[in-house]
């Protein structure tokens, strides 16, 4: 469960004009000419996907305090919505199979939900695991699901009633950035709504939200639906960049690694989701292409950021940005 001194939910104004910065970068990356720019807009398109990943998980990690250790299944499973969904000889419309996806994934959450939210502590992190392996071995060994060689999408949706060509990694790009900023600000809006400030409630004293007459086994599950919903819109992206799904997009890996994005961001802003995404995914490839042994600098590697900053890497920016203000 994460305490209420782990969460950052307000920045300091210094750090919302580098994100601010940091989101034009984005916008403006495709203009700047350079070599390989189209390995750099996949690099970055998935690095933005793995953002709306981590953000739904924040939903529940950061401020609801639910540490779910099986959110890659809904990532998972919206990948394997469309690639069933899809044609063998065209391609499938955008704008019925990305909702029908993100349903998809929020209705495994919400009936998974509805059994697991009734446990608490580590039994939550060990039936949220179950959960995952039940379902990731449910398509691992059954050869009509795609088996463990997963399954090819050989058409990216259709997006051409609204002038958009997904198969141009460009148009991708900028789909995926409005997908991302639309998520960010939805999620945002409900962190600050009732909604929201009764799930922080839940996470910094259950018993005395459920004391005052709040319904807590509610909220938590449409929370978990929610971020189940948005993990399956993430899935969804991801399937249709990479054309390829396999039951590994579901295994236990991508769930711890979405736990430490949000870990390494700063948990309760969405925005710290965000900056642990391209942060993790960044040190990641630096890393692999550094040694064979990249993992073990890599765990080296989030051992030092939780020591040295326990809320993230927006959490130092906020302690850099105290520390200037109490300067004379």
């Amino acid at each position: 469960m994460s305490s209420p001194k782990a969460t950052l939910e307000k920045l300091p104004r210094g750090v919302q004009v580098l994100l601010g910065l940091g989101a034009l970068a984005l916008a403006a990356f495709p203009f700047v000419p350079m070599e390989g720019r189209d390995f750099y807009l996949q690099m970055l398109t998935q690095m933005m996907i793995l953002a709306i990943f981590a953000m739904s998980l924040d939903l529940l990690q950061g401020v609801t305090g639910l540490v779910s250790l099986g959110h890659a299944a809904y990532f998972g499973l919206a990948g394997y919505a469309l690639a069933f969904l899809t044609p063998a000889d065209n391609p499938i419309s955008l704008w019925w199979s990305l909702p029908l996806a993100a349903a998809a994934s929020g209705l495994a959450a919400l009936v998974i939900g509805f059994f697991v939210v009734r446990t608490h502590g580590i039994y939550f992190i060990m039936v949220t695991m179950a959960f995952a392996q039940m379902i990731y071995f449910l398509f691992f060994d059954n050869k009509a699901l795609g088996g463990s060689d997963g399954i090819y999408v050989y058409f990216k949706p259709d997006a051409t009633a609204v002038g958009l060509d997904l198969e141009d990694k460009t148009h991708f790009y900028y789909f995926t950035l409005v997908a991302l900023i639309g998520v960010y600000l939805l999620l945002r809006r409900i962190l600050f709504s009732p909604f929201g400030r009764a799930l922080s409630g839940i996470r910094v004293n259950e018993h005395r939200m459920r004391a005052v007459g709040f319904g807590t086994f509610g909220y938590k599950l449409a929370a978990f639906t929610l971020a189940g919903t948005l993990a399956g819109v993430a899935g969804y992206l991801w399937a249709a960049q990479t054309g390829f799904v396999n039951p590994e997009l579901m295994g236990f890996h991508m769930s711890a690694h979405a736990i430490m994005m949000v870990i390494l961001g700063g948990m309760g802003n969405f925005a710290g989701a965000i900056v642990g995404a391209f942060a993790f995914e960044y040190v990641m490839h630096f890393f692999k292409d550094l040694t064979k042994h990249w993992q073990l600098l890599m765990g080296t590697f989030i051992v030092l950021v939780v020591i040295v900053a326990p809320r993230g890497l927006l959490g130092l920016g906020e302690r850099f940005a105290a520390r200037k203000g109490d300067q004379p």
